[in-house]
């Protein structure tokens, strides 16, 4: 007991360790994890193995199960993802993916396997199959690192998730089928097939009852709030055992089916759900890597050796299927849509493999020895290869491939103001001579018409619909002001999209506090308040009114922070200062960031007589050669 505790807190420390190395690093998270897993794992335990992670001897036959729900968690939360409405503009792309690009596929990774891996035909067929798998849980984390265009990054995400049961599907008909061979050398495709098929059907209808249960009682109260996350949790892993008992892997159908079906419903009770599901999704993908790549063994890695005549063989594998398989499957499958050139390109390097492949290959890996084929124990090793392979090579020239094709997103992280008003105008402009994205959000047509008329991008909507989501792309925007004319619906903004955009990057006016001085709402459910002094909606828009401006001053190496103060018309408010990077840091009444030389500090001040301005500007540049002066805004 003792030991299999503290094998799972090894585990959660290498796993949201590796993540947290990612975030501060930008490197693929994936990649961190496996190198962990491994390193604690079969690295370790060659030369201390007392101390070396063994997740296989710590919980014996219960680990293939654990793995099996852990996955089958994982497919439900990307469904919860995949919304019918992005299919407007990548609808034939995912199709063509989903249909032709798995046939093309499973045949290209199964010649690939057989006349350059090496592998026997029905081992190589069943690979094959596994192959076609690319997977949410790498696909997914490599898209919210890179900031690639929206319709690349749907079409990838939709690719992931849905083909996930079907390369499972896939490696369980080879499997069935190679199977009767060996039992009966006669044994026909129509006699596995079909069953097969029928079998997949009543798996996704499984699912799809199980969410319109759902979607019929969470949102009439028959499930209290604080059970809604226990009970979805536990019907998701009941579906996909039943579903598992009709046909081996039906499940992972069946969860994915209900999980889209779920996303698509509209039930507004889910929309509290998706922070817990999220963090669980973090929690299994960091936990399920560490545990496959710590169950690696010397033996299985020995035939990986490009030394040798089969570890040779199998290295040219990886590279047709980095070079060869992968490409002239997206090339085939998307003939005759709509989709540009470039984005076909990206999508046709992006392919990286994870828990799915690794999982099912394991699998099979020990059913394929049991009935005659030895060379089954490769695809093990083999797999983990390829999982390497692919999120090593795609998730470090992601960002490189989608720049030099065109279909980067937005580079400088972007500003997202909700509430039109003269301020928010008057920073929109501002923020715009940066060249930082900006939008701006009111569900008044009428209070837009001045950001109409300034030309600044405007979305005319009420922010917090769900609808929203969908229709306004929130990639771009890592900062959110909420700046409407009520302070409460301001914090009710910022608290909606802290878990999206961070809680830390969430800002609005006014410190919401009543009339003995105390904070009216809690800190934990509102933004972060702007300005030291914490200014309210009509203070702002009094200051305004005075003819305020936003003033910007360039530090540098001479020209400091502190000089830049001084510069300041007295009663001036710092507002941001803005990193070199395109990063925004705001002044607020609990924080305060720390310039330094290259940044822009912004700040808020009255107006001064411009001939004045001028004259002092003048002699300060005399006198200080070299140094940057303040501009008026």
């Amino acid at each position: 007991m003792e030991s299999q505790a503290l094998v799972i807190a090894t585990v959660g420390v290498l796993g949201i360790g590796a993540q947290w190395v990612a975030w501060r690093t930008g490197w693929p998270a994936i990649v961190l994890m496996l190198v962990a897993g491994f390193l604690a794992g079969p690295v370790l335990g060659s030369f201390a193995p007392e101390y070396a992670l063994d997740p296989e001897a710590a919980f014996g036959d219960l680990l293939e199960p654990m793995i099996g729900i852990g996955v089958a968690l994982i497919l439900f939360e990307g469904g919860l993802s995949l919304d019918y409405r992005e299919l407007k503009h990548s609808g034939s792309g995912v199709w063509r993916l989903a249909t032709v690009g798995v046939v093309v596929g499973w045949a290209l990774g199964a010649l690939a396997a057989y006349y350059i891996g090496g592998l026997s035909l029905p081992v190589a067929i069943l690979f094959g199959g596994i192959l076609i798998v690319t997977g949410p849980t790498v696909v997914i984390p490599l898209l919210r690192q890179s900031n690639i265009q929206t319709r690349p990054a749907s079409i990838l995400k939709w690719e992931g998730i849905v083909n996930d049961p079907t390369g499972a599907l896939c490696a369980v008909i080879a499997y069935e089928y190679f199977r009767k061979v060996s039992e009966s050398p006669g044994a026909s495709l129509v006699e596995v097939v079909p069953p097969l098929i029928i079998a997949a059907l009543l798996a996704g209808l499984i699912g799809y009852a199980a969410a319109r249960v759902i979607a019929f009682l969470f949102p009439r109260g028959a499930i209290p709030e604080y059970l809604k996350v226990p009970v979805l949790l536990t019907t998701v892993i009941g579906v996909f055992v039943l579903a598992n008992s009709i046909e081996h892997e039906a499940g992972l159908v069946a969860v994915t089916v209900m999980g889209i079906a779920l996303a698509n419903m509209n039930v507004s009770s889910m929309r509290s759900i998706h922070p817990f599901k999220e963090n669980v999704a973090v929690l299994l993908v960091s936990g399920i890597f560490i545990l496959l790549s710590a169950s690696l063994s010397w033996e299985e890695l020995t035939h990986l050796d490009p030394r040798g005549p089969e570890g040779l063989g199998y290295l040219l594998f990886l590279l047709a299927l980095l070079f060869v398989v992968r490409p002239l499957t997206v090339f085939i499958s998307l003939l005759g849509t709509s989709i540009p050139w470039n984005e076909r390109a990206l999508i046709a390097w992006i392919a990286p493999r994870g828990i799915v492949l690794v999982a099912i290959s394991g699998l099979f890996a020990l059913r394929l020895t049991e009935i005659g084929y030895p060379d089954g124990e490769v695809l093990i090793g083999l797999s983990f290869a390829v999982v390497v392979a692919t999120i090593v090579a795609h998730g470090f020239t992601i960002d490189l491939v989608a720049r030099w094709l065109g279909v980067k997103g937005e580079s400088r992280p972007g500003l997202l103001i909700v509430g039109s008003t003269p301020w928010s105008i008057a920073l929109a402009k501002e923020m715009r001579t940066f060249d930082t994205p900006v939008m701006i959000v009111d569900a008044s047509w009428q209070k837009l018409a001045a950001a109409r008329r300034e030309g600044l991008p405007f979305y005319h909507g009420e922010i917090l619909n769900e609808a929203t989501e969908h229709n306004l792309d929130l990639a771009p925007f890592q900062v959110l002001v909420a700046a409407t004319e009520n302070e409460a619906y301001n914090a009710l903004v910022c608290n909606e999209f802290a878990h999206e955009i961070g809680r830390d990057s969430v800002y609005q006016l006014g410190e919401m506090v009543d009339d003995d001085d105390r904070h009216a709402l809690p800190e934990s459910i509102r933004g972060r308040a702007l300005f030291e002094a914490g200014f309210g909606v009509s203070e702002v828009d009094a200051r305004q009114t005075q003819g305020w401006v936003f003033r910007k001053t360039r530090l540098s190496d001479e020209f400091g922070f502190e000089d830049a103060l001084a510069k300041l018309p007295e009663g001036a408010s710092l507002l941001l200062v803005l990193r070199e990077s395109g990063r925004l840091r705001f002044f607020t009444h609990a924080a305060r960031p720390e310039p330094r030389p290259g940044d822009t500090v912004i700040s808020f001040a009255p107006p001064q007589d411009k001939a004045a301005e001028r004259a002092a500007k003048r002699a300060s540049e005399a006198e200080q050669s070299g140094r940057a002066a303040p501009e008026a805004g």
